[in-house]
Formats: C-alpha cells, sequence, structure tokens
C-alpha cells in the first residue's frame, strides 16, 4: 500500500533527552513522519530550536506540548511568545480562564490552542488524592473538554476511551481531538493508563494519534511508523 507522507494524523512523541537525539530520530523517520510533538521535558535540552529547525529546515508541523497554567495575564504573554515561531499546535490545561487566555496570546497566529481535560496517565485514585472533585473519570472528562471548547480552544487532548462521547458533543463540532494514550496492537503500556490502538482511536473520532515508545523504542523506527500508518490508512 502506497502511503501519503502528508498523512499527519500520526504524530510521533520525540520524548528523547535533547534536539540532538530529536534531530537524530527524525533523521531515522524521514518522510515517514511529518508532524512531530516536543513536550515539556525537552524543553531545556534545545527543545524551541529542534522545533524551529523541523519546522523551518524540514517542513515538518510542530506539536509543542506546555501544558501551560498560571494566571491568565502570564499565559496570554507566554503563548504569545511561543506563538512568534510559528508552530501548529500548544497545549494548555484546560481550565476556562487558561484557555481563553492562551486564545488571546495566539491571536493573529495559526497556533492551535488544544485544552488538556485529564491526563491519560491518571485514574480516579489520582484524582482523589488530588483532591479533584467526585464523579466517574469519563464524565469529569467530557465536562472539562465541553468547557475548554466553549471557551474557545481549537480542540482538547483526551484519552482515545473518552473521544467517541467528545465528538458528540455539540461544542466539538468542527474542534481537533488529539489523543496520547495509543498503543498498537501488542505493545507495551508504559505509564499509560487509558489506551486504544491507532485503529480505535480514528474510529472514536480522534484527528491526531500521538505515539512515542512504541515508535522511538523500535529496532527501525521508520518500520514502526509505517506500520501504524498502514493502520490509520486501513
Amino acid at each position: 500500500m502506497s502511503l501519503s507522507p502528508s498523512d499527519d494524523r500520526l504524530i510521533v512523541a520525540l520524548d528523547v533527552p535533547n534536539a540532538v537525539a530529536g534531530l537524530a530520530l527524525a533523521d531515522k523517520l524521514g518522510d515517514a513522519v511529518s508532524f512531530y510533538k516536543i513536550g515539556l521535558g525537552m524543553l531545556t535540552g534545545g527543545g524551541l530550536a529542534l522545533a524551529n529547525e523541523l519546522k523551518q529546515e524540514q517542513g515538518k508541523r510542530i506539536f509543542l506540548d506546555m501544558k501551560l497554567f498560571d494566571i491568565g495575564a502570564t499565559v496570554e504573554a507566554a503563548v504569545r511568545g511561543l506563538a512568534q515561531f510559528d508552530l501548529d499546535f500548544l497545549t494548555v490545561h484546560g481550565d476556562p480562564h487558561v484557555v481563553r487566555a492562551a486564545k488571546e496570546g495566539a491571536a493573529g497566529s495559526n497556533l492551535k490552542i488544544l485544552g488538556v481535560t485529564i491526563l491519560t496517565s491518571l485514574d480516579r485514585a489520582d484524582l482523589d488524592a488530588a483532591l479533584i472533585q467526585q464523579g466517574d473519570l469519563p464524565d469529569l472528562v467530557l465536562t472539562r473538554a465541553a468547557r475548554a471548547l466553549d471557551a474557545g480552544a481549537d480542540g482538547v487532548i483526551a484519552s482515545p476511551q473518552e473521544a467517541a462521547a467528545i465528538r458528540a458533543l455539540p461544542e466539538a463540532a468542527g474542534k481537533l481531538i488529539v489523543t496520547p494514550g495509543v498503543r498498537p496492537q501488542g505493545a507495551a503500556l508504559g505509564d499509560q493508563k487509558r489506551v486504544a490502538t491507532p485503529a480505535q482511536a480514528v474510529a472514536n473520532g480522534v484527528d491526531h494519534i500521538v505515539v512515542g515508545r512504541p515508535i522511538w523504542q523500535a529496532p527501525d523506527p521508520a518500520a514502526a511508523a509505517r506500520a501504524i500508518l498502514e493502520e490509520l490508512a486501513a
């Protein structure tokens, strides 16, 4: 099956220690991958420089996963600074005041603001420990997603297991759903607790899936990426 290198539904998480390792991985993946996520863990390892290199020199799309949370003025200033790099996606926590501030900071740019609902590594016991209100986790995710979208978010980050319910929200019309917690059949779960396969995620209404370890830990990362793309294409 021939695959278009522009299939950007797969976002590869460059969860490696620094920009040098990230660039080496991107070189291995080549044309198989057109969209990369750079997270907070690489920020002090040259993450922004890597984002610029991949975007400006290689034409890749970039998802900056910063999960910003602060008072509105600080979030707005931070997002305004990041928007100047012409990146594609940025995460903030889905609290309405944070989303509204981030949208102000992104005004005039093409940067899409994605609200984080509840991290896919958390379960109800984790929420109890953090004094988060009672209720079933999927219901809390749905409520947070609706509020983030109503506040102006361009999309949300959510587990693939909640994606179908989010897609059915009136507020989700025309909005993006991006999901981590995607594992190809047979892959180790790692630190994720709410997972699905790539095909299940897309069937549930997800626009982009984020995959890290199953690709960069593979003996042949490009082959691992192509296998996921084949599953998406099928």
